[in-house]
């Protein structure tokens, strides 16, 4: 699932790149990926890209709408990824036989396409247009909470938020709680913090706050850094993300060397390193013990 950073250097770019653009016309291929009706899509015609910015995991593409389709007005495009959502501009238009396209933006002035695109077969992916001043009382977006990156809360916020007999693991992926961080990162954040996925919000002292707020920072802030000096558009189906502990079970730990370990669960694997997170405990399935607290 695309996270943060992801979502944060893909808005960077694209928006960049689209600000001032006229939508030519819309399409959405994936009819059920709309999640709206008033005002409908086709408002968009003739409306002008005034950016794209991020709020948690979500796109919020800003548009002046004055055309055609619709009176003058100022709407936003809120696209949500879910899991295998990607939102990409193309220099050439989509066929309409790709299985993949769930909305299509036609920019004017060539070719241009802005294209929310979704792999797999689960399609969860959705879009939904909005005049800006409904965008704050949107249901999914009222529901957030602070934001992780950049200006997340002090490490005294933090631990009041983390304040739960719930494991951080948890805690921290919790889009009601802390906005952005997903599976991949929370492993990345844990490890830097060398804090126990399991240990619990309610048993975080002051000081290991004030080392987890450093680890966001360091890991969100350095993942989109990364992206910054690596990525450019056309930006790929996936990006390469500068993981050195998700995923990487049976690898060596990059602090110690110890062997990373591995929690299975049905859809999604969490790593971590038994000797710099866990007092050397080590939980490899949650099937068969659950030793760690």
């Amino acid at each position: 699932m695309p996270e943060l950073p992801e979502v944060e250097i893909t808005g960077r770019l694209i928006g960049a790149a689209v600000v001032g653009a006229e939508v030519e016309s819309v399409l959405a291929p994936g009819i059920n990926a709309v999640k709206t009706f008033d005002p409908p899509l086709q408002a968009l015609v003739g409306a002008r890209v005034t950016g794209i910015r991020r709020r948690g995991k979500l796109f919020l593409i800003g548009l002046h709408a004055s055309g055609p389709a619709g009176p003058e007005a100022d709407l936003t495009l809120v696209v949500h990824l879910m899991s295998a959502g990607r939102l990409q501009l193309f220099d050439k238009r989509a066929s309409l036989r790709d299985k993949t396209s769930r909305v299509l933006l036609r920019l004017g002035g060539g070719e241009r396409e802005l294209r929310l695109r979704e792999f797999g077969t689960k399609q969860r992916a959705w879009v939904k247009l909005l005049r800006h001043a409904d965008v704050e009382m949107e249901e999914t977006l009222s529901a957030l909470g602070p934001e992780a990156w950049p200006d997340g809360p002090a490490p005294e916020a933090l631990r009041a938020l983390l304040d739960q007999p719930r494991p951080l693991y948890a805690l921290l992926r919790d889009q009601h709680v802390i906005a952005g961080i997903g599976r991949s990162w929370v492993d990345e954040i844990l490890h830097t913090a060398m804090l126990s996925p399991f240990k619990r919000g309610a048993d975080l002292t002051d000081a290991e706050a004030a080392v987890l707020r450093e680890a966001i920072d360091a890991r969100l802030g350095g993942a989109v850094h990364h992206y910054e000096q690596t990525l450019s558009l056309p930006l790929p189906d996936k990006l390469p993300l500068p993981l050195t502990v998700h995923r990487h079970n049976g690898e060596p730990c990059p602090r110690c060397g110890t062997t990373i370990e591995a929690v299975f669960y049905e859809e999604y694997v969490m790593c971590y390193c038994p000797v710099c997170q866990t007092d050397g405990k080590v939980l490899k399935d949650r099937r068969l013990s659950r030793l760690l607290k």
